[in-house]
């Protein structure tokens, strides 16, 4: 099975909205990334809409069905909804992506930095898990690479796990990736034995 790219616009959000008004324009940017070969986008609207915000959410889902190409959103399934944010549930039910991901982020968190405890949280996330399948959507589930217990994932109802690959990447550009790309591919592997498709992201480039 080859290998599909999804490009996160979440950065080229947050220098928008840096500088105020609406440039650089992130369904532009999108659309940049399809022409140049990217299989799909990927967006993760948080509460504080500090990046990606709903008007972004709808306006790539659109770029996507037009293009035939897979929407992934990503968030905490965990997060109520507030001014501005009606949550990652209602996000999904107006875009309809191909796939959500969930991850377990908080609201103080500078990035997406571990993947789920399913020992803890899997009893939760099933209903949540069940919610989004109903809207049509594939399901992944935000993981650390050498997670002992990836295959409760698969009892969770989800679909994939999505690799966490900042360590990986962080070994990587210290020239010591080794470990690191070995703790993936055995959680890879894990995951597969379960019956679950493997996806990975962050830092990568």
């Amino acid at each position: 099975m080859s290998t599909a790219l999804s490009v996160n616009l979440n950065k080229i959000a947050v220098l928008r909205n840096s500088r105020g008004g609406g440039e650089p324009d992130v369904v532009r940017a999108g659309m940049a990334c399809l022409d140049a070969g990217a299989h799909g986008l990927t967006v993760h609207p948080r509460p504080d809409a500090r990046h990606i915000r709903e008007h972004d959410v709808q306006a790539l889902a659109a770029l996507c069905r037009a293009r035939g190409v897979e929407f992934n959103i990503e968030g905490n399934p965990f997060a109520p909804p507030r001014p501005g944010y009606p949550g990652l549930l209602a996000l999904c039910e107006a875009a309809q992506p191909a796939q959500v991901t969930l991850v377990p982020d908080g609201d103080g968190q500078l990035t997406s930095d571990h993947g789920f405890d399913f020992v803890r949280d899997g009893a939760a996330l099933r209903p949540l898990v069940a919610a989004f399948k109903a809207l049509g959507s594939r399901v992944s589930v935000f993981v650390d690479a050498g997670d002992a217990e990836v295959a409760r994932a698969a009892a969770c109802g989800a679909d994939r796990i999505e690799l966490y690959t900042g360590p990986y990447a962080e070994a990587f550009a210290a020239g010591a990736a080794s470990t690191a790309l070995a703790a993936a591919a055995a959680t890879a592997r894990d995951a597969q034995a379960a019956g679950l498709a493997v996806n990975a992201g962050h830092d990568l480039s």
